[in-house]
């Protein structure tokens, strides 16, 4: 963005856009942004530095899988990084969003591959960074469990044509019908992000 004052603040045009399309009033896209150009001073978060946020928040667990994959949900552009605009649009919808909208989000989490539809492959490979990344693999090993267990369990409930893949709409309504099941997939994102320095501070 070039000149000092750029880095500081957000162009109207860009303001105006922002504020129409997420929940945020102008004054905290523009606190946001500040924030994140103190930590991403070239504008854009890396994978390492995103990968960093999580780890705060998980020392017991191994979270570069995970992050690899919200990574991917939050790079819409798949150009390697994170700019402002999509960290404010996901941040919004994991923290803002419908029940629809969190469970789209979390869909497109799971669905690696981006072909539009979830495997067991898939669902296991989540799981498993899930439990992996929250230090929780001792505790399937106590119950005599794996992370293929676990995801077959939830792919069972989901795949309700039994055709061997979840589509977006059987994710979503699935989760929406089942309260623990929406609780376990929801986006918990947002949570952890609040580690970041993007966060607004109204001090």
């Amino acid at each position: 963005m070039g000149a000092h004052t750029s880095c500081q603040r957000l162009s109207k045009e860009d303001l105006d856009f922002l504020a129409r399309n997420t929940h945020y009033e102008e004054d905290t896209i523009s606190e946001w942004y500040r924030g994140f150009r103190k930590d991403c001073p070239d504008g854009k978060l890396t994978p390492n530095d995103f990968m960093k946020i999580y780890s705060q928040w998980f020392p017991m667990g191994r979270t570069s899988h995970f992050c690899n994959h919200v990574f991917r949900t939050f790079d819409t552009d798949r150009n390697g990084f994170i700019d402002f605009k999509e960290f404010l649009f996901a941040i919004d919808v994991t923290s803002c969003g419908t029940p629809e909208q969190k469970l789209a989000w979390a869909f497109r989490l799971y669905d690696v591959d981006g072909n539009g539809s979830i495997d067991m492959r898939e669902m296991t490979q989540m799981v498993k960074s899930i439990y992996t990344m929250m230090g929780l693999t001792k505790e399937l090993v106590e119950h005599h469990e794996t992370a293929w267990d676990k995801a077959k369990e939830i792919f069972i409930r989901m795949d309700k044509n039994e055709d061997g893949k979840v589509t977006r709409e059987e994710f979503i309504q699935t989760c929406l019908s089942d309260q623990g099941l929406f609780e376990l997939l929801t986006p918990f994102v947002c949570n952890y992000l609040g580690s970041f320095d993007t966060e607004p501070d109204n001090k």
